[in-house]
């Protein structure tokens, strides 16, 4: 019942967008109208998707990997209790994965999605927000839109990916590892290919039709 509900859980952060409505103006080219039209601009909850996990978990990997080499035993003198604590049921663990998932959410998106050309694209083409000022107050719209939905995201990323860790603790269970990261990837991967194939049997019926 679990993996099902977490699975449900991270369909459904997968496929949640926040859809921003855009108006296009009416504009006369010749004898032509054009514009008039409303759209969408849909934006992701989860836009930086699994990326921000596997930052994280591969940056706070570093510790236990330099262990390896070292052998130092957990709790014998400082170096010990060091690496101990970045063990994955160490406190220090979750606490720097959490912050980690987040600012790494932060930085992803920042370096995909640039509210300001987004903002001066709509602009060109005549589009507006409704109840927004085309320009500098459409971007940081935008922006403000985009900071909500990161936590939203990352804390639901969070959540996922600790869920394992929590339980293996609680329980003492050394097999829920395949229910944090792991899952993620692949409900991720399942759901482009369908989505590609989807696309691929449309584009199929517009050739038939033609």
């Amino acid at each position: 019942v679990l993996f099902v509900a977490v699975v449900w859980i991270i369909t459904f952060m997968q496929d949640s967008e926040r859809r921003i409505p855009i108006q296009y103006a009416k504009r006369v080219v010749g004898r032509k109208m054009y514009g008039g039209q409303s759209s969408h601009l849909p934006i992701k909850v989860a836009l930086g998707g699994v990326l921000p996990i596997i930052f994280a978990s591969s940056i706070l990997s570093i510790p236990s990997t330099i262990n390896l080499f070292l052998k130092i035993p957990a709790g014998e003198g400082f170096w010990g209790a060091f690496f101990a604590a970045f063990s994955t049921t160490g406190w220090l663990y979750m606490v720097l994965y959490f912050l980690f998932i987040i600012m790494f959410a932060y930085f992803y998106t920042s370096i995909s999605f640039n509210p300001l050309e987004i903002a001066d694209n709509m602009k060109k083409s005549g589009g507006f927000i409704p109840g927004v000022r085309p320009g500098k107050p459409t971007s940081d719209f935008l922006n403000n839109m985009l900071n909500h939905l990161i936590i939203i995201g990352a804390v639901g990323l969070t959540i996922i990916a600790l869920l394992p860790i929590i339980l293996s603790g609680i329980f003492n269970i050394t097999r829920l590892s395949f229910m944090g990261t792991s899952l993620i990837i692949i409900v991720s991967v399942v759901l482009e290919t369908a989505k590609s194939i989807e696309s691929k049997m449309v584009a199929r019926e517009y050739e038939s039709i033609f």
